[in-house]
């Protein structure tokens, strides 16, 4: 049972950076946790939407629509790691079912 609570743990560290979800997925290769892998192909997609969304929204000069896209995400992440922590497959809304097709090959 140890063993079980610490990847699901794993879930967690996902959402934490980039690197997270990398050393998430990396570490959850040998001993494949479902959970584990629901939530790093959750935290992947955030995190690269992010990015690619927030290279366009820095060209904005408008507080207004960068502290709307920071919030955004804020809430997003807020709740896979509300899902994470208590151990439950929650879809982000809208982009998760988009997240978990794409990135099906993780965890497999």
């Amino acid at each position: 049972m140890q063993n079980t609570s610490k990847n699901d743990s794993l879930a967690i560290v996902a959402y934490i950076t980039l690197i997270g979800t990398l050393i998430a997925f990396f570490m959850n290769r040998d001993d494949r946790n479902p959970l584990v892998s629901f939530h790093v192909r959750q935290a992947l997609g955030l995190w690269l939407l992010q990015m690619f969304l927030g290279y366009f929204i820095g060209a904005f000069d408008s507080w207004m629509i960068s502290m709307s896209f920071w919030i955004f995400f804020i809430v997003l992440f807020i709740y896979g790691i509300s899902g994470a922590v208590s151990k439950k497959y929650n879809e982000v809304p809208v982009l998760g079912p988009f997240f978990q097709k794409l990135f099906s090959s993780i965890g497999q």
